[in-house]
């Protein structure tokens, strides 16, 4: 969610939202999926439709999962389930997403879509609190599941990133990407923290993402850099 920007609902950084919709008409929209654009149109009519994923950064995750070879994924943030669906279409058919989120209700209005699409087998939804979750999937069979992720994806409570960072560290293997969400926070990292418009919220998650990014930066279990797509993602390679 773009923050500090309260006049207008882009769902980019970009300087001109022209820009976004030349990458959108040139290279997202003409392959775009029919059941993706099927379920990107269901979201944008939410009330919450602010929580959605952008097309072109979802592009993007679908080609890095298919140049990394990518067979399992893990998302914590799943919401109406639209990234959800992107990474099991860009799946083998054998591959597997674990989805994790604290309300199956927004998940089930993109359910139906996800079954149509015939990637319905790929899933493994799963409600809770982000953090449970994943202490719960890493204590499974004694531990097993750690190191089998190719790749992660996290997009739930901005101010649980560094939780959920030496968990997901744990589940991806060596090699593997992870990738978090609205690191850019609609710019506001950039900015001073008492820029006229911010909530008390804004200001939290803003000081919040900047203490991450910089402690992903410094963090020597990993490659990172920062993406500035969408609301900006904070992609890391696992290196040990």
């Amino acid at each position: 969610m773009a923050t500090y920007r309260p006049e207008t609902e882009s769902n980019t950084l970009l300087a001109d939202d022209s820009i976004l919709e030349y990458v959108l008409e040139t290279t997202v929209y003409p392959r775009e999926h029919q059941r993706l654009r099927e379920l990107r149109l269901i979201t944008q009519q939410h009330a919450k439709s602010f929580m959605r994923s952008s097309p072109d950064q979802m592009q993007f995750f679908s080609v890095l999962l298919k140049l990394i070879g990518a067979s399992n994924t893990i998302e914590v943030g799943v919401f109406t389930g639209y990234s959800l669906l992107t990474a099991a279409l860009a799946l083998p058919a054998g591959g597997k997403v674990v989805a994790i989120d604290a309300n199956r209700e927004y998940y089930e209005l993109g359910r139906p879509v996800i079954e149509k699409a015939g990637v319905a087998h790929k899933v493994d939804f799963r409600e809770g609190d982000g953090i449970a979750e994943l202490d719960e999937i890493l204590s499974e069979d004694g531990g097993a599941m750690a190191g089998t992720f190719d790749f992660a994806y996290a997009d739930a409570d901005k101010l649980q990133y560094a939780g959920y960072h030496e968990r997901l560290l744990r589940l991806v293997r060596v090699g593997g990407a992870i990738a978090y969400d609205n690191t850019l926070w609609g710019g506001s990292v950039a900015m001073p923290r008492d820029k006229p418009g911010s909530s008390e919220y804004d200001r939290l998650v803003r000081d919040s993402l900047v203490g991450f990014n910089a402690a992903v930066a410094a963090d020597d279990r990993v490659e990172a850099c920062i993406v500035p797509i969408a609301d900006g993602v904070t992609l890391c390679r696992r290196v040990k």
